[in-house]
């Protein structure tokens, strides 16, 4: 057997709220210890101007000075995450798995586009690097997401059946493990973004704190069934949205309250997860990402689904470092050749590996590379 390898796993997700990065020791098929986990967030300005490529990304040049900047500043910001962790985690790290920050995600034009330097991110920390973990299954004819379901199968692989692993980040998504272990997957729909957008032009915070501004509201019925009669809701599994997916909501609510713009979004992004076609009614739903701190989106989804949903520390899991988690696991398993995606959970054509190496400026190349089948 290959050796385990110990990883930080980087993930900036679609909430563009910063870096999460988790130490985690795997031979990419098993988990054999969860280490520390940090968070740093984006200044705000940064946050800012990320949040603007995504407006102007599908018609982006890869040279764009302002592009280059902001991936320049976000991989610095890497770097420090990364240096911070090493730090609190006193052991030595092996691998880099760095999913960079998705600016445009369009798999229907065969497109999937994340941001980072890998070769800076190698050079500043001294560490190999496992990237660009989506644009093989794109390529392919796959969705390029969700990439998670492999390490939440991992995770829950003693757990009852069916079971649910929904993940309310920017994008929702959700896992589905069925009785015989079968894995379906899908984004469900909007998740944190839309009310995040909506809460800070009108409160000037980054989220609706504990779901404040959307208890104070109510939900407008006649622009919630329109925004779910959107055709993305009849499409089976597997399927995956952009963060500017359902961008159209925000203008759908422009003339309500900020109170009742927010129960309307919140509303969206639960009633989009509850209308998900999934085999069978899971027997519980555990609930990940930044969505799960919000009590509106948890309230909801009880009151909806008619089911049991409990956040993931349920499960004894950190819930807010498993997408970091996640990619480190991810690493290993694209250096060993091991599927990160499957028919069922992107709709490639096969179970497809992915991933790319770089060992920038490393001298000697590390020898436990020489291990692994490449």
């Amino acid at each position: 057997m290959t050796r385990p390898l110990t990883v930080i796993g980087l993930m900036s997700g679609t909430s563009l709220d910063g870096v999460d990065a988790a130490v985690i020791r795997t031979d990419g098929e098993r988990v054999f210890a969860h280490g520390p986990s940090f968070e740093l967030p984006y200044p705000s300005e940064l946050r800012q101007r990320t949040r603007d490529l995504l407006d102007r990304a599908s018609e982006l040049d890869a040279h764009d000075p302002e592009l280059l900047s902001v991936e320049r500043a976000l991989t610095l910001h890497h770097v420090e995450t990364v240096q911070t962790l090493r730090a609190r985690a006193e052991m030595p790290i092996d691998l880099l798995g760095f999913h960079g920050q998705t600016i445009f995600h369009a798999p229907a034009q065969h497109r999937t586009w994340q941001i980072g330097d890998a070769a800076l991110l190698s050079r500043e920390t001294g560490l190999a690097v496992v990237h660009d973990f989506r644009s093989a299954d794109v390529a392919a004819g796959g969705e390029g997401a969700p990439l998670a379901p492999c390490y939440h199968a991992a995770l829950l692989h003693d757990a009852p059946r069916p079971v649910a692993v929904l993940n309310i980040g920017g994008v929702a998504n959700v896992t589905f493990i069925d009785r015989d272990g079968t894995i379906i997957a899908c984004d469900t729909g909007p998740g944190n973004a839309l009310l995040d957008d909506w809460a800070l032009r009108h409160t000037g915070r980054s989220c609706d704190v504990n779901g404040n501004l959307a208890r104070a509201g109510r939900v407008d019925r006649d622009i919630l069934e329109r925004l779910l009669a959107h055709p993305y809701f009849q499409r089976p599994a597997p399927k995956s949205l952009d963060r500017l997916s359902f961008a159209m909501a925000l203008d759908a609510v422009r003339n309500l309250s900020p109170e009742d713009g927010a129960a309307t979004l919140t509303a969206f992004t639960v009633q989009a997860i509850a209308r998900t076609s999934l085999p069978h009614r899971p027997e519980v739903w555990f609930v990940c990402g930044g969505g799960r701190h919000n009590p509106m989106f948890m309230e909801g989804l009880r009151h909806t689904l008619q089911a049991s949903v409990e956040p993931v520390e349920a499960l004894g899991w950190n819930g807010d470092a498993l997408e970091a988690e996640c990619f480190g696991y991810l690493a290993v398993r694209a250096l060993r050749g091991l599927p990160l995606s499957s028919p069922l959970i992107t709709g490639a054509p096969s179970s497809i590996s992915g991933g790319r190496l770089t060992c920038s400026g490393l001298h000697p190349i590390p020898q436990w590379l020489g291990d692994f089948e490449r």
